[in-house]
């Protein structure tokens, strides 16, 4: 039996304005692959793993997620809010597997 590809993205181009960010892009993955993305400041690697987490739709090509995958995605520059302190902030984000979690006790 054949694999299926978990993730798959083909000639895939991005750019801001007139500069090219991604040009041409294939890839796929098979379901619990491990991936990494190597390149120099401006190269596109956020951009790339913005659009395999949906966040960012506005590219041409192809790229999808196979039926019944999910993909997390967890910001390089999390919205924090400065009028609180790094522990009321952290606090924030884990607010309902804290709720989850007190249920239980």
């Amino acid at each position: 039996m054949a694999r299926q590809f978990i993730y798959h993205m083909a000639g895939l181009n991005k750019a801001y304005g007139t500069k090219k960010v991604l040009e041409n892009i294939h890839l796929s993955f098979y379901p619990d692959a491990k991936i990494g993305i190597l390149g120099p400041n401006g190269a596109g690697k956020s951009t790339i793993l913005k659009i395999m987490a949906g966040i960012d739709k506005e590219w041409s090509g192809e790229a999808w997620l196979a039926e019944g995958a999910t993909v997390g995605y967890l910001a390089q520059e999390p919205a924090l809010d400065a009028n609180k302190t790094v522990f009321e902030n952290v606090m924030e984000g884990v607010a309902a597997k804290t709720a989850i979690i007190e249920r239980y006790n």
